[in-house]
C-alpha cells in the first residue's frame, strides 16, 4: 500500500496581491477536494503578512499527487498565478510520520 504524501506549499504575492491568491484559491479548492485521493486542500494566511501563504496538501498516494499536479485545472491555475505570485512557491515534502 503507498504512504500518504504531505506537502506545505509556500507562497508569496507580490504586494498587495494577497487577496488575487485568495480569489484563485477559492474557485480552485472544490475541483482540487474532489480529486480521487485528495485527503486535504488547505490555504493559511500568514499572520501579519497578507502577501504570504501556506498551503497545507495531503494526498492518498504519491500517484494521486502526480495525477493532480498534471490535471489540466491545475496547469491552468499555475499559469495564472504567475500574474500575482512573487515567485514559484516553494514546495516542502513532509515525511510520512511525526518525529515525536
Amino acid at each position: 500500500m503507498s504512504q500518504p504524501v504531505q506537502l506545505l506549499v509556500l507562497i508569496t504575492t507580490l504586494p498587495g496581491r494577497g487577496p488575487e491568491q485568495v480569489e484563485a484559491y477559492e474557485r480552485l479548492v472544490p475541483v482540487v477536494r474532489a480529486e480521487e485521493g485528495c485527503l486535504r486542500y488547505d490555504l493559511h494566511g500568514v499572520s501579519g503578512d497578507p502577501d504570504r501563504f501556506v498551503l497545507i496538501e495531503r494526498w492518498a498516494s504519491q500517484a494521486a499527487l502526480a495525477a493532480h499536479d498534471a490535471a489540466p485545472h491545475m496547469v491552468e491555475s499555475d499559469a495564472a498565478c504567475a500574474a500575482f505570485r512573487a515567485g514559484p512557491a516553494e514546495v516542502v515534502r513532509l515525511d510520512a510520520d511525526p518525529l515525536a
